[in-house]
């Protein structure tokens, strides 16, 4: 049984860096709580990030998609941010559009507002139904 949580674990894509960005946002969410507005969360995770010498990208618009994306973080993960009262499947749209049209694996979705801060891993559909999303 231990080896096949391991082999679960080994299966997680970017589980080192994804960890360290989720534990940045429980850090913030502890801090400064659930009523600030999304640009506020933005520039904390800017901070932090810094602090830890992650290298990051805020803002950056996608040629090709011109989607906007709020952080790609170490050229491998989509984070973006919300600060609403629930997340919504538009939002889920959004960052799978946002992965496809970079073509990265993992997005992580994180509503702020939200009384416990529950990070969305999103993954990548490798399928023919990501024309959905377009």
């Amino acid at each position: 049984m231990l080896a096949n949580d391991t082999n679960k674990s080994s299966k997680l894509i970017h589980p080192e860096l994804s960890y360290a960005i989720t534990g940045i946002c429980f850090d913030i969410h502890n801090q400064h709580g659930r009523f600030l507005r999304e640009k506020q969360y933005g520039d904390l995770l800017e901070e932090k990030l810094t602090e830890l010498k992650l290298p990051f990208q805020r803002e950056c618009r996608h040629t090709e998609t011109s989607n906007i994306l709020d952080f790609l973080i170490d050229d491998k993960i989509v984070l973006e941010i919300k600060a609403k009262r629930m997340i919504l499947k538009e939002d889920y749209y959004q960052l799978q559009r946002y992965l496809q049209g970079i073509n990265k694996k993992l997005g992580l979705l994180v509503n702020f507002r939200h009384r416990y801060l529950k990070p969305l891993r999103v993954v990548k559909i490798e399928t023919d139904t990501r024309n959905k999303f377009v």
